[in-house]
């Protein structure tokens, strides 16, 4: 592929809801262009972008990968972004480095969730974009419909720039409205025919939108559209191009990716419509100086890259997918990562098109290319010239939101699990990888339960490591109601040294109920505890809260005050007193114990619709509704809730609310489990420690 400049660089997400057909209308790009020798399929698992053994197991993307072709002089960089929005993540690198996007939309399906988190995105990062009602071969298909429900949605910005040709109930062409011309055929293959009578009237309508779209995005051209009530050809090239680039504007297009019908003609209106890189300018900061920097895309300026996406592959490697934003890539420059300060020379430079690398020797400003075995780049970093620095900012990832508990399948595995996870880290931003020191256990985070289990896999294949994922212990707590008075004596006088320690201690609930904290009291008078037993008492009872009378969970809210004891001039000791606490401790079950479980804060954003449902779901979860605000077009459900209702939350909700709600949680405090609750917990507990045994 030869080397491209910023002009003649398109860059373009493809975005939308899953199963609306984006990796097929990838692959149909690249075969219409050219790129690739035959159009793969997803049900065979043969395309482009889809080459993961998982996608091709579960027929669905599941990381963003590149697929550049040429058209007309022009190169078009396309990246395949997931729909399903367990991997969210995924959209967020080429979403910041693509200047404009093809929202994918069904025209059997019309606007979906996943259409309009992709417009909301775009909105976001402030990003062109382009819609394609897809899948116009399908039964049922409906181009007014789907057009209807987008129009709906968002009103004046749409503009219909093509009508599809149907005859007898065959999608066969496309209507160009702006050329007011009509072609059928496939792929490359086009003929020019007379607008169908059945569609004059439609045509007529979407070149009326399209004027008063143009004239809206330009004061010159509104002013003449109301003096004449027309514009030219070139006028309304214009006024699109401006409105699209300022977002007020949105063509609308038709097209099959299976059959390939209308495909040239939205490379053609890609090439004329979406803009280039040239010229963007984006602004970072000095990392040395903490000024404000700006860096103009053209090769003639200072060298500086981000990278988008980084991909983990046990044989070759780390590969950085990065966008050349200014300057020149070759392999004679010195990459300084103003994120970590640190210097790297660049190995081989790729073309990526999906798993397939294509070296090249050079990469001019706006173009995507991969960088091998960076060692200490990371997603999000700015690389760039040492001196002429500059930081762009990090990229913003979605939290996760679900949490497993990650066991090696087989014993003595576990360094190698946890080796491909951090691998896999680095490559996925979305997942985290946490050690509980309380439960001891790895706890895996991840955007959902078939992202997890997707991860497993992918540990598995990639790394040879089998991990078994579960629900993560809860970190209960254990405390008292009652205070209570005990004696812990320990004798033991078997000949030779004996041992011996006694100890009374009054055990009562701390005096401030939202002190969780051990307090250990002295009040020992006339020496009957020693003074050098009495630290031995207390670090015996601080071993022992550690592990609760009722299902061996941490004690909290306590105080011990020691008041009296006996102690022998010769087999007192240290140990002896230790033990004498810890008998005082096991007497807690007569103090009234009670369980406490985590609560959590959350924080629920759903439309108006679903709020029912939100608040009716949390009751159940033992939940409580603390608040209701009104956040943007969503409102926001404020409540507190036990953790041990919450673990599959995130798919709930995204069932009730068709994946448009989403929630924070963060720990609040802890609380009393209700009876019935806790007798289950004591009971499952006491089960796992036979089990153990």
């Amino acid at each position: 592929m030869k080397d491209y400049q910023a002009k003649n660089i398109r860059n373009l997400s493809v975005v939308g809801h899953g199963s609306e057909g984006k990796t097929t209308l990838v692959e149909a790009l690249l075969f219409t262009a050219g790129a690739i020798d035959r159009q793969g399929r997803v049900e065979d698992g043969s395309t482009t972008t889809d080459y993961d053994p998982e996608e091709i197991r579960r027929q669905i993307s599941i990381t963003a990968a590149m697929a550049p072709l040429e058209w007309k002089e022009t190169k078009i960089n396309l990246i395949d972004i997931p729909g399903y929005f367990d991997f969210a993540g995924e959209q967020v690198g080429p979403m910041a480095v693509c200047e404009a996007a093809l929202i994918t939309v069904g025209a059997v399906s019309g606007l979906t969730v996943g259409a309009e988190k992709a417009w909301a995105m775009c909105d976001k990062t402030h990003t062109s974009r382009m819609i394609v009602i897809n899948q116009m071969d399908r039964e049922n298909a409906n181009f007014t419909k789907a057009l209807g429900t987008i129009t709906a949605k968002y009103g004046s910005h749409i503009a219909p720039i093509e009508v599809p040709i149907v005859e007898n109930g065959k999608f066969t062409g496309v209507v160009c409205v702006l050329e007011n011309k009509a072609f059928t055929g496939e792929g490359k293959t086009l003929k020019a025919i007379d607008i169908p009578a059945s569609v004059a009237d439609e045509v007529e309508a979407a070149r009326e939108a399209i004027m008063e779209a143009a004239a809206g995005a330009d004061d010159e051209l509104m002013e003449k559209f109301f003096e004449e009530g027309e514009l030219s050809f070139d006028e309304m090239m214009h006024g699109l191009r401006k409105g699209i680039l300022d977002g007020t504007v949105v063509p609308v297009v038709c097209c099959s990716g299976t059959t390939r019908v209308g495909l040239s003609k939205l490379l053609d209106n890609i090439i004329d419509l979406m803009p280039s890189p040239a010229g963007t300018v984006l602004e970072g900061v000095n990392p040395k100086t903490g000024e404000t920097v700006e860096r103009v895309c053209a090769d003639d300026q200072p060298f500086s890259a981000r990278v988008f996406k980084t991909m983990a592959d046990p044989f070759v490697g780390k590969l950085s997918l990065m966008k050349i934003t200014s300057g020149v890539l070759t392999g004679d420059v010195t990459l300084y990562n103003a994120n970590a300060e640190k210097t790297e020379k660049p190995g081989t430079i790729y073309f990526l098109k999906g798993k397939k690398q294509n070296t090249t020797t050079k990469v001019c400003a706006g173009d995507l290319c991969a960088l091998a075995k960076l060692q200490t780049v990371a997603t999000g970093n700015t690389l760039c010239d040492a001196s002429n620095p500059v930081k762009f900012a990090e990229l913003e990832f979605p939290a996760p939101c679900i949490s497993k508990a990650v066991y090696a399948k087989k014993a003595g595995e576990e360094d190698k699990i946890f080796s491909g996870l951090n691998r896999l880290m680095e490559e996925d931003q979305t997942i985290k990888l946490e050690k509980n020191v309380e439960t001891t256990e790895s706890v895996l985070s991840g955007l959902g339960e078939m992202h997890l289990e997707v991860i497993a896999k992918k540990l598995s294949a990639k790394f040879g490591a089998e991990c078994v994922l579960q629900d993560p212990k809860i970190p209960y707590r254990e405390s008292i109601r009652k205070a209570i008075d005990v004696e812990g004596r320990h004798k033991k006088q078997s000949g030779g040294h004996g041992q011996f320690g006694d100890v009374k201690i009054k055990f009562r609930p701390n005096d401030d109920p939202n002190d969780t904290e051990f307090h250990f009291v002295d009040s020992v008078v006339g020496g009957t505890v020693p003074r050098n037993f009495i630290p031995a008492v207390e670090k015996g009872l601080r071993d022992n809260i550690k592990h609760g009378v009722m299902a061996g969970f941490p004690v909290v809210g306590l105080t011990a005050e020691l008041y009296d004891g006996g102690y022998h001039p010769v087999d007192s000791s240290e140990m002896a007193f230790k033990t004498a606490a810890r008998l005082a401790f096991k007497q807690l079950t007569t103090a009234m114990p009670i369980l406490l479980e985590p609560i959590y804060h959350v924080e629920v954003d759903v439309p108006d619709q679903y709020m029912g449902d939100v608040i009716g779901d949390m009751n159940k979860r033992r939940g409580r509704i603390m608040g209701m605000d009104k956040v943007g077009d969503l409102q926001r459900v404020t409540a507190e809730a036990p953790l041990s209702e919450m673990f599959k939350y995130a798919t709930d909700l995204r069932s009730m609310t068709q994946a448009r709600g989403s929630f924070t949680m963060s720990f609040e405090r802890y609380e009393e489990v209700p009876a019935a609750d806790a007798k289950k917990i004591v009971e499952a507990c006491k089960r796992e420690e036979e089990d153990e045994d």
